[in-house]
């Protein structure tokens, strides 16, 4: 069902003031019924998603998607966006346009690197030597335990380091 223009005034008024009463009597409900009209209005199903929709779109133009964000911080890297500064000169102060220096360069490199990490071949080295190194402790302490005539004594030793290290994650 399609919403009248008094409906939809009444819905454009709510989304910028949130008052229902005062978006009524603003699309031109009258005064007396404008709590009863804006009570039933908000309850219709087309006035409602009518009002979701625009929301979406308001919410949609205004907050950044992940795409813009890293597409900003590459033009930073690029040197294609430029930052007004102000310095100083023997005439006294003068704006200038200048290409982002090299820390506020590197810094955004390193947030695009963030969002990417499996690209970051560094990460993945750090990564697969740690799995290595686990791997190669957990096998010493099977070896050791396998030649031990202590079995139950390491493995009791073991299992409470195993739960100290969980307790410090939590």
């Amino acid at each position: 069902m399609k919403l009248t223009e008094k409906q939809k005034r009444f819905a454009d008024e709510y989304i910028k003031s949130g008052n229902a009463t005062q978006a009524a009597i603003k699309a031109g409900y009258s005064k007396k019924t404008a709590t009863i009209v804006a009570s039933q209005n908000l309850t219709k199903l087309n006035v409602k998603n009518y009002i979701d929709e625009r929301m979406r779109t308001i919410e949609n133009n205004r907050i950044m998607t992940a795409k813009e964000a890293v597409e900003f911080l590459t033009s930073v890297v690029r040197g294609d966006v430029k930052e007004t500064v102000v310095i100083g000169t023997p005439m006294g102060a003068e704006e200038v346009e200048k290409e982002p220096d090299v820390k506020t360069r590197i810094s955004a490199a390193k947030e695009i690197l963030k969002r990417y990490p499996d690209n970051d071949k560094v990460m993945e080295q750090q990564l697969r030597k740690l799995t290595a190194e686990a791997d190669m402790a957990e096998a010493r302490v099977k070896e050791y335990i396998e030649d031990s005539s202590d079995y139950d004594e390491i493995h009791l030793v073991f299992e409470e380091r195993q739960k100290k290290g969980q307790d410090n994650e939590d």
